[in-house]
């Protein structure tokens, strides 16, 4: 990942003072540059980012375009984002004081989201890939810190204060940010609805983006899986093969494809995890056609691998078993038998050696 510039922004709601920065951020300061490699980095890998399309006339997609090109001003742009931002969240009835990190980045493969050492940092730091404009509110949060000083008669004193302006750690979700590809004007977003001015408003997406608003790949994932255990759980089938089986056909599916983000149908899936039950599968195609699923959803090959991954199932006697969901219908590694008496067992396989964790 390359970050070729960065700005921070600072809309202090507590003090009433609102500092715009007239220049992007030094990063050749390491600190800085980690922290914004940090949150760049959970951004492009962020589960819940909803995607959107700019409407036909949205000023900031026109914006964002002419600077794409070459022909706007990085700093000026921000400073646009910033005015728009501060002036509407001034109009909350409570405002968190708020830093605006604006980010022109190049992202790359690997979206593993984690703290980074200044080496990580500056092996990223000096990759390159597909251009990116992202936009983060950064809510200060309230900390306990140390405060040392002297009193009247020279003596060392420390003591504790709270101070109200911690930026949030790398590690954390952030709440609201925008994350647009320079190659197709592709919007990725999380946000939250907010009260402005007595009016609930998606500030990101209807306000600054003037964008559309559809379910993330991670939301849509996990419709098609709960719709999947419902229609098994209806005719008596084994809810946890059913469900690793259908999240290892969409795991296949999408490895094999080639663009970023494939088309999956929900009704070819399932007359192959019900392949030994028609009647299920039909009644998963009934599911669709009464519009609880659409007949083909798209989801991110990134969200995919790191979503249907794993299987974890856990039985009402307290015992939790995780297992790679492609084991599911592979009776030589995990295999479920239903008992007489209604009850399950759960036999694992091949099995060369146990580690405690």
């Amino acid at each position: 990942m390359k970050i070729n510039q960065a700005i921070l922004h600072v809309f202090d709601f507590v003090a009433c003072v609102n500092v715009m920065a007239q220049a992007p951020m030094d990063l050749g300061n390491k600190t800085a540059k980690r922290y914004v490699t940090s949150q760049a980095k959970r951004m492009v890998g962020n589960l819940d980012s909803k995607r959107g399309e700019f409407a036909a006339n949205s000023g900031f997609a026109a914006e964002l375009d002419s600077y794409f090109r070459g022909q706007g001003d990085f700093v000026e742009l921000s400073l646009q984002v910033a005015d728009y931002l501060a002036a509407e969240l001034g109009r909350m009835e409570k405002t968190p004081s708020t830093d605006l990190l604006v980010i022109d980045f190049e992202g790359d493969a690997d979206t593993t989201v984690r703290e980074m050492t200044d080496e990580e940092a500056e092996a990223a730091f000096e990759a390159r890939g597909p251009r990116y404009f992202a936009i983060a509110l950064l809510e200060a949060k309230q900390a306990y810190m140390h405060e040392m000083g002297t009193d009247d008669f020279g003596a060392t004193r420390t003591t504790i204060a709270r101070h109200n302006a911690i930026l949030p750690n790398p590690s954390q979700k952030l709440a609201s940010f925008a994350l647009i590809a320079a190659d197709d004007m592709s919007v990725r977003f999380v946000d939250k609805p907010r009260e402005i001015a007595g009016e609930n408003k998606w500030l990101i997406p209807d306000g600054l983006l003037q964008c559309s608003m559809e379910a993330s790949s991670k939301e849509v994932l996990e419709a098609v899986t709960a719709v999947v255990e419902e229609v098994a759980e209806e005719f008596g089938a084994n809810t946890a093969v059913a469900l690793s089986r259908a999240k290892a056909y969409v795991a296949e599916h999408v490895a094999e494809a080639d663009e970023p983000c494939p088309e999956v149908y929900p009704e070819e899936m399932a007359r192959e995890v019900f392949a030994e039950q028609p009647q299920v599968a039909e009644r998963f195609s009934r599911v669709v056609e009464e519009g609880a699923l659409p007949e083909k959803v798209v989801v991110e090959k990134a969200v995919a691998k790191r979503v249907t991954r794993n299987h974890k199932i856990r039985t009402d006697t307290g015992i939790e078993i995780t297992f790679p969901a492609e084991y599911g219908e592979n009776p030589e590694y995990i295999q479920f038998t239903s008992t007489a008496d209604g009850h399950y067992e759960i036999a694992l396989k091949n099995i060369g050696a146990i580690e405690n964790r």
